[in-house]
């Protein structure tokens, strides 16, 4: 080296460890899948709201996790219909994240720092996914491990909002820990809101753990989190306090450079629920205690593992997996003279577990797959105690007998490409949900509307099929039509109508005035047909757009378990979704985003009387760059300030959803 030659420059190597995880067969291409990248994650600040930028992709009401009970998070796709359980499996590096009383997912113990992306398939997902993926699956991966900060984000808004979250470590070591709080807003507004009308207050905690490392090519990874979330119900003396925590250990040896290889995993969940709920006065004046479902306790845990290697050309993964849960309901019921008098225990166990073999053809323009699988289900230890609190005696002993079965299911797909930059699929599958331990043995009241459980619910079975064709080329587009039909759906069906108590089913005591009694029951089937369709691109290098819908007409054929709901919409399904969003470099450091989000009509109740008009809310951000990853930006929920109705009780009074709201932040993403 001469003394006129520039030194070398110097290199630093990063080091990237993602968790231990087979490489997919590749099948799933056949199938209508969309993927939710950093992008999306980064502008929305939770994972819920990020989620629903694909179609069809809602929770059970109109809610995200900024005001939702946590009994109402429950995810589904392609609006077929809503449930407070859910009926999309929703997983973590392959770790299911539904709860294991209810089914509904606690997003705010999910904050987006800490996700690397989303892989939503939508349609029964068999094979691999097993029981719950009823509507699809919603496949989250957390952030690979790296050297120094990942993630990291704070902010402030009105009405005292404050978060902030972090992610970082070493490549062996990701941790991750989010928390915020608000004095929330009150979602019954306007002349009819009363003093029983208080704000949707918000505080949550989370923290994660994962540790890894690799033994002689076999990875190994132990990760543990808690989460802690307490909200105010928009009803005074009316709240919830949901926490838990999670454990996986994941060992795996894939094959370098594609499928192959074996994968284990055990997991497991604790969750406990508080949830106060309240009698209206008429008027709403005020409110008088009406349950204090005071703990719930649940723990779930499984196991699965898989098997993956070639025949020929082909590729093909086998394997097995069980989930067991258990939990069981506390409350108090029954207010006299504003004292509580009755107490209540209801709960009972639950398994599901089978075994599957997929396979998967690709080769020139075929890609053909298929899968089959087997799965056995049980409830067994079923349980309700009603007793006097003053006293202790038993007023109500009711246990129900064990119920077991089998159920086979499948799915099929394929996809041909015509060029470079066009092709054709098409698909079919069966699925199947068990009922969650919440739907089989544990009522619930929401203001003056009792739900009754159903210890003899069986489980749902959803049967489709579907074609698509999409392209690269000008820009990336998708367009699916689909059929579906749910056999045995779990709904919450009209009994009657208060005041008194309902000699139909008198278990369920005393419905107040203006309050409705219904029982989950297996209510006939559901037909389902739509179209969903998405696209994004780029105009030039500074504008970037995307856009999607989802058309679904879902009605219910009641059979003669509820012949009264046949012709129906099912509750809380819109027949049409659309969204969008821009992301426009207005200038070297400034970026401007928006993205809307448009719901039809849809019904609060089976029976199609509480209807909840359309609505749309866009939302807008502008960011400043200020170094690679770096940036200070403003955002804007609910820019128009719409009133958007989240849902209507008997006596056809709206809540409504966030007024339009201001906040300020740092975000940094690596």
């Amino acid at each position: 080296m001469t003394g006129s030659e520039p030194p070398p420059i110097a290199t630093v190597e990063v080091v990237v460890v993602y968790p231990p995880r087979l490489a997919p067969l590749g099948g799933e291409a056949a199938f209508s899948a969309v993927q939710v990248g950093a992008e999306i994650l980064k502008q929305t600040p939770r994972l819920d709201q990020a989620l629903e930028s694909a179609p069809g992709v809602s929770l059970f009401r109109r809610t995200t996790s900024l005001s939702a009970n946590p009994t109402t998070q429950g995810v589904s796709l392609r609006a077929i219909a809503g449930s407070g359980a859910g009926r999309a499996l929703v997983t973590l590096d392959g770790a299911p994240v539904n709860d294991p009383f209810g089914g509904w997912v606690i997003w705010t113990a999910l904050p987006s720092e800490g996700i690397e992306g989303a892989n939503i398939v939508r349609g029964a997902g068999a094979g691999p996914y097993g029981a719950g993926a009823l509507t699809g699956v919603i496949a989250l991966q957390e952030r690979a491990g790296r050297d120094g900060l990942g993630g990291f984000d704070i902010s402030a808004g009105e009405r005292s909002s404050y978060r902030a979250a972090v992610s970082g470590g070493t490549p062996d070591i990701l941790i991750t820990a989010a928390g915020e709080s608000t004095d929330g807003y009150t979602p019954v507004r306007g002349k009819i809101a009363g003093a029983a009308d208080t704000p949707l207050t918000l505080e949550d905690s989370n923290a994660s753990l994962r540790v890894q490392h690799n033994f002689d090519g076999v990875q190994a990874a132990a990760r543990v989190e808690a989460f802690e979330e307490r909200r105010g119900s928009g009803l005074l003396g009316a709240r919830s306090i949901a926490k838990g925590t999670a454990e996986t250990v994941t060992l795996a040896q894939p094959t370098s450079g594609g499928v192959g290889g074996w994968r284990l995993q055990a997991w497991a969940r604790s969750s406990d629920l508080l949830n106060t709920s309240v009698a209206v006065a008429t008027g709403r004046a005020t409110t008088t205690p009406a349950n204090n479902e005071f703990s719930t306790p649940a723990q779930g845990y499984g196991l699965n593992a898989a098997l993956q290697g070639h025949w020929g050309v082909a590729t093909w993964e086998i394997g097995a997996d069980g989930r067991w849960a258990a939990g069981t309901d506390h409350e108090q019921f029954k207010v006299v003279n504003g004292a509580y008098t009755m107490g209540r225990d209801a709960g009972g166990q639950t398994f599901v577990g089978g075994g599957y073999l997929e396979s998967a053809y690709d080769q020139g323009p075929w890609l053909v797959t298929g899968g089959a699988r087997i799965d056995k289900w049980q409830s067994t230890d079923a349980r309700r105690h009603e007793f006097v609190l003053a006293t202790g005696v038993t007023s109500l002993n009711s246990p129900s007998p064990n119920a077991s079965g089998t159920v086979p299911t499948a799915r099929v797909g394929a996809r041909y490409s015509v060029d470079r930059d066009v092709w054709l699929r098409t698909a079919a599958y069966g699925g199947f949900r068990a009922p969650t331990l919440n739907e089989l043995y544990r009522p619930f009241r929401v203001g003056n509307d009792v739900t009754e459980a159903n210890a003899l619910l069986r489980p749902e079975k959803l049967y489709g099929i579907e074609a698509g064709i999409g392209g690269d080329l000008p820009f990336n587009w998708q367009t699916t039509v689909f059929y579906n039909q749910l056999k045995d759906p779990v709904t919450n069906v009209t009994i009657g109508v208060g005041p008194g108590t309902l000699a139909v089913l008198p278990i369920a005591g005393f419905i107040p005035a203006g309050g409705t009694l219904r029982q989950r029951q297996n209510a006939g089937e559901i037909d389902a047909w739509g179209v969903e369709a998405d696209a994004n691109g780029n105009i030039a290098t500074s504008l970037g757009w995307r856009t999607a819908f989802a058309y679904t007409h879902a009605r219910v054929e009641g059979g003669s378990t509820a012949r009264q709901l046949t012709g129906r919409r099912p509750a809380q399904t819109p027949e049409l979704t659309v969204t969008a969003g821009v992301d426009w470099h207005a200038m070297e450091k400034l970026t401007l985003s928006s993205n809307l989000r448009y719901v039809s009509t849809q019904y609060d109740d089976d029976q199609n009387l509480r209807r909840i008009a359309p609505g749309a809310e866009l939302n807008a951000r502008g960011a400043w760059n200020l170094g690679p990853g770096k940036e200070v930006y403003v955002g804007v929920d609910n820019l128009a300030d719409a009133k958007i109705s989240t849902g209507k009780t008997a006596d056809f009074v709206d809540s409504y959803s966030e007024p339009r709201t201001f906040r300020i932040g740092f975000s940094y993403r690596r």
